[in-house]
């Protein structure tokens, strides 16, 4: 091993932790500590290798979760839903490699190859897109459950992602989901369980460890308080020290998979409470980290998230906008309006429910930073969706340097492929 391989390797994935997320968070951030917040560092920010990093799938301009985690953690590009099945533009083709054909070997298996020990963490279902990479391949991510077997997916040979968690090689699993779990599959596990974070804490170290902390996802962040699920940051410095027992070391994949699912829901706050979770992980892991340790953060694929409007500096992040006064050079008392004569807010979104209408009502401060309020958007969907412009990529430790410029993203998959094999 030399000094440029990692024994460990730590990546921290924010689901959907687009630039506009990460500027907005570092604000959110900074503001809730007291200052202004624009000149606020978050904890990957002082990383010294920085990348933009292309989300395409291949059959997709914008991408989803599953074909974007198969480029990170496995090292080639897929086609959009897609979890470790090379792409085809025929679906029977991916069925028939998904279930039992020429799949190529995840990054547990790498990791496994290598002797190491395989941490899986994430605050959506473990069986979701991004933690499902880590251990599986299915030609759908929706095969979550062995309920989900019907259809073009009740093929001999096709197994559940949460079968095929209970039968992979990973050491520790720690997430939401029980309910894609049958009561057999669970009993099944060849180690110790937990449902909350006491049982955790009090899990024999000798064995496997799945911990199930809620029925679907985990709670957000902003409302974890009233629950016994662990913190991100929690479940990180729990799965490093457990697997650092391990003497050839380990590979930890952590993602704060609740960013994503605020930004569908266009409620900017939990969002950003979710990053500055996932800030309060990776500042605990880089202080528990020792220099053997490679640690990346990035994101999957961005979100339609903006902001705008010329605010003051200093502006609270989720309020209303206020523009510089040229007289003074401060905020301006009044609040900054559109030209139906309506205030707005600094924080939007470009498509989802909530559309900004002539007549829509009008914004108060209490009404736009309240923990449940939507931000208003352009185009009316159901949904807010992805975006598909660059995400960052962070690094920091021992084969840091390989990550730099504009990098398509499924060359993370193969530089990390490449650190296992040194």
């Amino acid at each position: 091993m030399s000094d440029s391989t990692p024994k460990n390797i730590i990546v921290f994935i924010g689901d959907g932790m687009g630039i506009s997320t990460i500027t907005a968070g570092r604000i959110f951030v900074g503001q809730e500590m007291g200052k202004k917040g624009e000149e606020h560092e978050l904890s990957w920010d002082t990383f010294e290798q920085l990348a933009l990093i292309k989300t395409y799938n291949t059959n997709a301009q914008v991408p989803d979760s599953a074909g974007t985690a198969t480029a990170i953690l496995s090292g080639y590009k897929t086609n959009i839903g897609a979890v470790n099945v090379r792409p085809d533009a025929n679906l029977e083709n991916m069925l028939a490699e998904g279930c039992g054909g020429d799949t190529s070997p995840t990054l547990t298996d790498k990791a496994k190859a290598d002797g190491k020990a395989v941490g899986v963490i994430s605050t959506a279902r473990l069986t979701h897109a991004t933690p499902a990479v880590m251990y599986s391949h299915s030609a759908s991510r929706d095969i979550e459950a062995d309920k989900d077997l019907e259809g073009p997916f009740a093929m001999e040979g096709c197994k559940s992602i949460s079968q095929q968690l209970i039968e992979s090689e990973v050491d520790l699993a720690l997430g939401g989901g029980r309910k894609e779990f049958t009561d057999a599959q669970v009993a099944a596990w060849p180690g110790a369980t937990a449902s909350t974070k006491a049982d955790m804490m009090a899990a024999d170290t000798s064995q496997p460890l799945l911990g199930l902390f809620n029925a679907s996802h985990m709670s957000f962040e902003a409302d974890r308080a009233g629950t016994e699920e662990p913190s991100i940051a929690e479940m990180t410095t729990f799965a490093m020290d457990r697997l650092a027992s391990n003497g050839d070391g380990y590979v930890l994949m952590v993602e704060a998979g609740r960013i994503d699912h605020a930004h569908h829901g266009t409620n900017a706050f939990r969002a950003l409470k979710d990053l500055q979770a996932m800030d309060a992980a990776v500042s605990a892991a880089v202080a528990k980290a020792d220099d053997d340790t490679l640690i990346l953060v990035t994101a999957d694929h961005s979100h339609v998230f903006t902001m705008a409007g010329y605010p003051a500096r200093g502006n609270p992040i989720l309020g209303l906008s206020r523009p510089v006064d040229p007289e003074t050079g401060i905020a301006h008392l009044e609040y900054a309006l559109d030209d139906d004569g309506k205030t707005y807010t600094t924080l939007g979104y470009q498509n989802g429910p909530n559309v900004r209408e002539a007549d829509s009502e009008t914004l108060t401060d209490n009404m736009v930073q309240a923990p449940d309020y939507r931000q208003q958007t352009a185009v009316r969907l159901r949904s807010e969706t992805h975006a598909g412009e660059d995400v960052a990529l962070f690094a920091t430790g021992p084969g840091a340097e390989r990550f730099n410029g504009v990098m398509e993203q499924d060359e993370i998959g193969r530089i990390l492929a490449d650190l296992l094999a040194e």
